[in-house]
């Protein structure tokens, strides 16, 4: 059979499947009709060889044998494979989801986008329908307000008339569509930055919600409701740890003698999965809330936070107009935007937390309170805490099981961050104590093997183990087959092909264990002469250079002549003369310049009766 026909059949099978379940009144996802028909076909009982084509009769108990799982009532089982299938689908990490969020964005806003950038206004209506086209997708963009509402319209209109007037869309059409899109990206920027700034002041912020106060209120809140829940749902783990412990142990319990032990498990492995995705939902919430912490911090450090403080009318109007603080506005927008992304991000928790409670129903009602205490009576219920802080002080003797290699947290680094196999669970009682769940304690030892790291409950555990690991490996294997909700409980997706979910394939960071040891080595000094080339050229295009010269030297001639008598010798010849006293003397020439002599005479015309008059007009030589 081919690929394509192989999968071909499988999509019928899932079909079927689902059209029986449905004919039922149960619903049933496609991924959760595709994790069962795996869980079926390596179950070890159902008998079905995974080498092997299924026929028409296999086809037929396949689909009787999952819509029969599908179906069953009260099924802590199936309430963890749902609740599996249900994280996986709606979890995401704070990359996707602000990568998905920005693409929704994006799509969103892509038909406002083109209708401005294909936009061509000829009158001056035109130009203000335009302008109202800038001023919605502005309000879109940011998620600062409706543009439906007039009161934020008009809030809009105002702030982007102080840094984009209405006049310059002359010069806006005239841009690339490249270029209109930056220029938009920055004007949504600057304006949101603007009406964030009016909000803080009490002048303005029309439809923009007070998200630092909202997300103070909010985060202590959810943390608080979580950690609740967890506390509970370890409280449970703890309970049914010890029952099953006691019925592990012969003692029959207090309460009904043919309490089944099978329901007991999947309970215990129902609320371990939950206590579980719960602590990957509260890590994220505490990253958060440091995020969160950050964003308000760099809100307050703004620049124009003075300003807010002192809350000059006349001053924040000359600020808002200013070029200069522009940037801050930028700034101040991106920091809303990332409270934003954080607000939803923690609704978005907050929803996937509350969706994990319907999963809980099954065990909540095969085992209630009053009945557990019954069962319970006369038994000691140890937390996970007092396990530990019991066997703090044991340890593994590494003289005792030689050639293990084993980590302890004084000798290894990086020793609280090691990928620890099933999830920190004791694979030891996993195997011999018929699928009990016991935390591991590290302080024990962690037994390295093959790149991966095992914990144990006791030294006594953690020794058997070790004696044979791979007969305990393939027996926690051979349990997961028959129990289908261990594979993602503890995360042994590598050991079955095809079962690993979507959330497990994004690529994670494995952290390597730094192991110190003291050691010591001799080796002989230079073992081989060394040899370098120091001619070696490895560049093609300098080797072809290097045959071109060589190739033009053969049509070169050179003379040298030397002889016994020339050979290093020199000839020197100089000359000198001797110093030499001179003296010289020259004219030197003087001039002066004198006033010119000028004189006037009068009478020297006409009659004689009066004699001539004489007047000295020169300069004197003072002038």
């Amino acid at each position: 059979m081919s690929r394509a026909q192989a999968e071909s059949v499988i999509k019928n099978i899932i079909r079927d499947i689902g059209e029986e379940c449905a004919a039922k009144g149960q619903a049933a996802s496609e991924t959760l009709v595709a994790f069962m028909v795996k869980a079926v076909v390596l179950d070890p009982e159902n008998g079905f060889n995974v080498d092997r084509t299924l026929t028409r009769e296999d086809v037929r108990q396949l689909v009787e044998l999952c819509v029969g799982k599908l179906t069953e009532e009260g099924s802590p089982a199936l309430d963890t494979l749902k609740m599996q299938v249900y994280f996986d689908m709606n979890y995401t990490s704070r990359r996707e989801f602000i990568q998905e969020h920005q693409r929704l964005l994006a799509t969103r806003l892509g038909p406002v986008s083109r209708d401005i950038m294909d936009m061509q206004a000829r009158t001056q209506a035109d130009l203000e329908e335009l302008y109202r086209r800038i001023i919605s997708y502005m309000l879109l963009s940011s998620g600062v307000g409706s543009p439906n509402d007039v009161n934020t319209v008009r809030e809009a209109a105002a702030a982007l008339q102080s840094v984009f007037p209405q006049e310059e869309l002359g010069t806006f059409l005239s841009l690339s569509s490249q270029d209109k899109e930056q220029q938009l990206a920055e004007l949504t920027a600057v304006v949101t930055g603007i009406r964030i700034f009016n909000k803080f002041l009490n002048k303005g912020g029309e439809g923009i919600d007070d998200l630092p106060m909202l997300l103070n209120e909010a985060l202590p809140e959810l943390s608080g409701a979580m950690e609740d829940s967890l506390l509970q749902t370890r409280g449970l783990a703890w309970r049914y740890t010890a029952l099953l412990e006691k019925l592990v142990g012969g003692q029959e319990p207090a309460g009904e003698k043919d309490q089944s032990p099978v329901l007991l498990r999947q309970a215990l492995y129902n609320v371990r999965q939950h206590e579980a995705l719960l602590k990957a939902i509260l890590a994220d919430v505490a990253l958060c809330a440091r995020q969160v912490e950050t964003l308000q911090n760099d809100l307050e450090s703004l620049e124009m936070a003075e300003c807010v403080a002192h809350n000059s009318p006349n001053l924040c109007v000359k600020l808002t107009q200013s070029a200069v603080l522009q940037p801050h506005f930028t700034v101040l927008s991106q920091l809303w935007a990332g409270l934003q992304d954080e607000m939803v991000l923690l609704n978005v928790q907050e929803a996937v937390a509350l969706g994990l409670q319907p999963f809980l129903l099954a065990q909540a009602q095969l085992f209630p309170p009053a009945q557990l205490d019954l069962l319970l009576e006369g038994s000691e219920v140890r937390s996970d805490e007092q396990r530990m802080a019991e066997s703090a002080e044991e340890r593994v003797n590494v003289q005792e099981v030689r050639g293990r290699q084993w980590l302890f947290p004084g000798t290894t680094g990086n020793f609280s961050k090691l990928p620890l196999q099933y999830r920190g669970m004791c694979g030891y009682s996993l195997a011999a104590r018929d699928g009990l769940l016991l935390p591991g304690n590290p302080s024990i030892g962690v037994l390295r093997l093959q790149d991966k790291y095992y914990v144990f409950s006791s030294r006594e555990a953690a020794e058997q183990f070790s004696s044979c690991p791979d007969d305990f490996t393939s027996r926690v294997a051979e349990r997961a087959r028959r129990c289908p909700e261990l594979i993602q409980l503890l995360e042994l997706h590598h050991q079955f092909t095809g079962t690993t979910p979507y959330s497990e394939v994004r690529g994670t960071l494995q952290v390597k264990a730094v192991c110190r040891c003291d050691s010591g080595t001799q080796t002989d000094t230079h073992l081989l002469e060394t040899n370098l080339a120091t001619t070696y050229q490895w560049n093609e295009w300098e080797l072809r250079r290097q045959a071109i010269r060589l190739a033009n030297l053969q049509s070169r001639v050179t003379h040298s002549t030397q002889t016994h008598l020339s050979h290093m010798r020199r000839d020197n010849d100089s000359q000198t003369y001797p110093p030499q006293d001179t003296a010289c003397q020259t004219t030197r020439d003087g001039e002066t310049n004198v006033p010119k002599p000028l004189v006037h005479m009068t009478r020297l015309r006409g009659r004689h009766e009066h004699p001539a008059v004489k007047t000295d007009l020169t300069r004197p030589v003072e002038d």
